[in-house]
């Protein structure tokens, strides 16, 4: 079984599209997680008023996305298990593609495919990201390519005897850093030709809070330090990676100070 693990906080704009495609998806063999992250709009009353005994509901006090996923985490039965935000939708056969990838070949742990980024209203398409990598990803992701890693698109193969759990630290770059910590323990990454999410770009992004961003780039350098796995090179490589980035975002954002602070 693949389980669906959706946190919503706020969310009655867009919630009711993000679990119809999921009750639309071309396999049955699922299970939807909702985590109502203390919601005090009319989601809660969206998410109940669908009936279908392969969604289940957890609500919690406002503690952040991280802090929901885990919730969802937490009590997943599935073997396999993939995220999705309350504003995106899942094409029909985003779940069978990624599924039957990973069920084909033992060797990946996980799988991944194409993301069409939409305006707010899904009307237009405004980008289209295709993965290229196959291999072990934790090198890749540790590079910034883009490659492997555009966000929370992963579907994973389970392994029961590993505690996954989303850093609840800071509040940006966390599916960055879930990715590398499942990445260091093995298992390969490849990906479908499908499109496995259509990714709605909305103002509220989190992604436009370049400060954050910087923050949870820092915390990952901070982290991935001590790793084993991860050496002088790789660490020096991502460093390098993401301050550029940072740097090049805040001058495009004409925030001068923030660029040349960024660098030191």
């Amino acid at each position: 079984m693949i389980s669906v693990i959706l946190p919503f906080y706020n969310a009655d704009k867009y919630l009711k599209e993000a679990i119809q495609s999921v009750l639309a998806q071309s396999v049955d063999n699922w299970e939807l997680i909702l985590v109502n992250d203390g919601s005090t709009d009319n989601s809660k009353n969206i998410a109940f008023s669908f009936q279908d005994n392969r969604i289940r509901y957890y609500e919690q006090e406002n503690q952040g996305v991280s802090s929901a996923r885990n919730l969802g985490l937490a009590n997943m039965n599935g073997d396999y298990f993939c995220f999705l935000d309350a504003d995106d939708i899942l094409p029909l056969k985003s779940l069978e593609s990624r599924f039957n990838l990973l069920r084909s070949h033992p060797f990946l742990k996980f799988a991944d495919g194409q993301v069409k980024k939409f305006d707010q209203n899904l009307d237009q398409i405004k980008s289209i990201w295709n993965p290229i990598h196959r291999e072990e990803p934790l090198s890749d992701l540790l590079r910034l390519s883009g490659n492997s890693f555009l966000g929370l698109t992963w579907m994973i193969k389970r392994d029961r005897d590993f505690q996954y759990r989303f850093c609840e630290e800071i509040t940006h770059c966390e599916d960055l850093l879930f990715f590398m910590e499942n990445a260091r323990y093995g298992g390969y990454y490849a990906f479908t030709e499908e499109t496995i999410l259509h990714y709605r770009d909305t103002p509220n992004s989190a992604m436009k809070n370049l400060k954050g961003l910087e923050d949870g780039y820092r915390f990952i350098e901070d982290t991935i330090k001590n790793w084993e796995e991860v050496s002088v090179e790789d660490l020096n490589t991502y460093r390098y990676r993401y301050k550029k980035a940072m740097l090049l975002a805040y001058l495009k954002n004409l925030k001068i100070y923030n660029a040349i602070k960024v660098i030191f």
